[in-house]
């Protein structure tokens, strides 16, 4: 889960750097407010990528999540990014979780012992 996760997040980190021209241009913010909260955004993405190994890290990202979804009603346009990337953090949790019990069921699997002739 944690390495889907943080591939989640790098790519958030390239849309919401690409959403401070956005911003700027379709929500009409300054640039200095708009490059602060959606550089500070793309910046804790970041970090919180390579955060993914430590529990806490989990949820903050999930927090983040949440904070992304909530800039879409400071720039509507950027409000169908937000659902975007809560579907594919919410689908690579899921779908991590589920590889990670395949593979501590296959790690807990007997190895099958070949018969000699």
């Amino acid at each position: 889960m944690r390495t889907i996760c943080s591939v989640v997040l790098a790519f958030e980190v390239i849309v919401i750097g690409l959403a401070i021209p956005v911003a700027i241009n379709l929500g009409g913010y300054p640039p200095a407010l708009a490059g602060g909260v959606w550089g500070g955004l793309a910046a804790a993405a970041l970090v919180l990528a390579a955060l993914q190994r430590f529990r806490w890290g989990f949820y903050a990202a999930c927090v983040l999540q949440a904070a992304f979804l909530a800039s879409g009603f400071l720039v509507p346009g950027l409000a169908v990014l937000g659902v975007i990337f809560v579907g594919l953090w919410i689908a690579g949790v899921i779908l991590g979780r589920k590889t990670d019990a395949m593979a501590f069921e296959r790690a807990e699997a007997p190895m099958p012992v070949p018969e000699a002739e």
